[in-house]
Formats: C-alpha cells, structure tokens, sequence
C-alpha cells in the first residue's frame, strides 16, 4: 500500500496521476480503479493506493481515502454539498460583492455555468 496525493485528474476523460508521497515517478490514476466516489476526486486529495505495472508504466489500483491517522483526508474535510438555490443565492450575493458594475443578465449567465459546474463536481443537488 502506497500514500500519495492526486496531482491531476480530469473526470471528463477519467484518468489522472498521483504522486507517491516518497517520491518517484507519478503513477497513472484510472477512474475504474476508484473505490471512492468519483465526485470526491481532486487535486490535492490524499489516497492509499496499490501499484501495478501499466501498459506505459506504473498504475494505480484499489484507490481510497488515506485513513486520518496517515495524515489523510477524511470525509470531514470535503467541500459541503449545498441545495442548488442555496448555492445560487451565495454565488448571487459574491458577484455583487466582487464586481458591483455587473448587470442583472451578467449575474445570471455567470451564475448559471458556476451552478452546471458545481452540480458537475457534486458540489450542488436539487
């Protein structure tokens, strides 16, 4: 078993790489070699993970949460999920904070990609 933190994942394409905490070569991350929710999957992310040997190198397999006593994440330390109107309202209440000049069309385009991306990512649900 090997700890090491996600330095890249893109969930479009369901791969990714980690770098093993004791350093070496990073190690290709597949997303059917999850046995976390992809959703919980980014950078910076702390995982326990098996090597294998790869077509083009080495691979991740049996990917999970690192347990908090390794100094891992742990669900608590995950974004919350947030109602999609609660997350609309703050985003709605920061963009007339951050740029006050913003029209109401503005605020409501932007505001509608921010809550397709978040509900994307799992951050959101209705």
């Amino acid at each position: 078993m090997v700890a090491g933190r996600v330095v890249r994942f893109d969930s479009t394409r369901g791969y990714g790489f980690i770098a093993p905490e004791d350093g070496g070569e990073d190690v290709f991350l597949h997303v059917n070699d999850l046995l976390i929710p992809e959703s919980m999957v980014r950078t910076g992310l702390v995982v326990d993970f098996d090597i294998e040997d790869g077509d083009r190198g080495p691979k991740a397999s049996s990917i999970r949460l690192a347990p908090s006593s390794a100094g891992g994440v742990t669900d608590d330390s995950l974004c919350d999920v947030l109602r999609t109107t609660e997350f609309t309202a703050e985003i709605t209440e920061l963009l007339l904070r951050a740029a006050p000049t913003m029209t109401g069309q503005q605020i409501l385009q932007v505001r509608q990609e921010l809550a397709q991306f978040a509900k994307k990512h799992g951050w959101t649900e209705d």
